[in-house]
């Protein structure tokens, strides 16, 4: 398994990100799409903190196992290890693990757009009940520095972890893990009471 290289940063506008972008010279791959997830944690992937992952990125279909670090371990910028191919349909690969036994835990919405600027990977990312927030990955950590500085931010201000980190940090009543434990997060859907504690 690779190491996932990657930073975020929260709370941005849009429309703003897209004028850095610009300005720095990036290249949009492709536009605000909608994407759906179907994430499965079976007992044992729980105690390891990973998770197998079908997602539905509107031009393919992805299958992926992540593993992150413990709860207890602190969070860095490649603390996440990942394996992943791409499947050919998110609903026939979803019910094979159903028939196989391992049944998904909550079924995700969000929306993504991808751009790649010297080297880096930039998705300005939406989702249910939180603002936008931008991703920057590639093959080193030096590459996304470079692109962190590039479009105008601060690593002091960097996020490292899942979306749930973001959730933690908006909802700190939260009686739950995150989006992970929400059955079905879309948009739309009012917050979850477990959000609110």
């Amino acid at each position: 398994m690779k190491s996932e290289i990657e930073v975020k940063f929260v709370d941005v506008d849009v429309e703003d990100i897209r004028s850095r972008l610009k300005t720095a010279g990036a290249t949009l791959e492709h536009p605000m799409r909608l994407m759906k997830r179907a994430l499965i944690e079976e007992e044992h992937h729980a105690a390891e903190n990973s998770f197998i992952r079908i997602r539905d990125e509107g031009d393919k279909t992805t299958l992926t196992f992540k593993r992150r670090s413990l709860p207890d371990e602190t969070t860095t910028i490649d603390s996440t290890k990942e394996i992943e191919t791409t499947v050919g349909d998110f609903d026939t690969t979803v019910e094979i693990f159903s028939e196989a036994g391992w049944k998904y835990i909550t079924l995700q919405e969000s929306r993504r757009e991808t751009w790649y600027v010297d080297g880096a990977e930039v998705v300005i990312d939406e989702w249910p009940w939180i603002k936008p927030y931008i991703e920057i990955e590639a093959e080193t950590e030096e590459i996304v520095r470079s692109a962190t500085e590039k479009l105008g931010f601060d690593w002091k201000d960097a996020v490292f972890g899942s979306v749930d980190v973001i959730y933690q940090r908006d909802f700190p009543k939260m009686s739950v893990r995150g989006i992970i434990d929400v059955k079905d997060a879309r948009f739309g859907d009012p917050v979850p009471g477990t959000f609110l504690g």
